[in-house]
């Protein structure tokens, strides 16, 4: 809605929610990828040097950070990754995996992610 405010929506449209996502007060410089992982696919570890914001569309899918579990991540979930911290992601073994990834800055791709591993999720 150009140049409206959520708040004063008009009266069928106000049991609608707004949700924020992330606020940055600085001009949009990012790219915008939609990424579909079919069942049992991810990429590399990989980290970003201005970090990364995760939307989940669609399916199933497994986030982790280098240290921590994997968390399993679905359709409405958002993914706010920091700079400089390594992660991979990727679909469930059983489910397609969809996601807008909004990406700053650069990437550096590491090590895939250990196959054994994976399949014991």
């Amino acid at each position: 809605m150009a140049g409206g405010n959520f708040e004063q929506l008009t009266p069928h449209l106000q049991k609608a929610k707004k949700n924020g996502v992330t606020k940055d007060e600085k001009p949009l410089n990012t790219s915008i990828g939609n990424v579909t992982f079919a069942p049992g696919s991810r990429n590399n570890w990989h980290s970003h040097k201005v970090g990364q914001v995760l939307l989940v569309t669609g399916g199933e899918g497994w986030y982790q950070e280098e240290g921590k579990a994997a968390q399993l991540i679905k359709k409405g979930d958002v993914v706010n990754i920091p700079p400089n911290v390594k992660h991979w992601h990727g679909a469930t073994k059983d489910s397609w995996f969809v996601h807008l990834a909004m990406t700053p800055g650069e990437t550096e791709w590491l090590e895939p992610v250990d196959d054994e591993w994976f399949n014991k999720l």
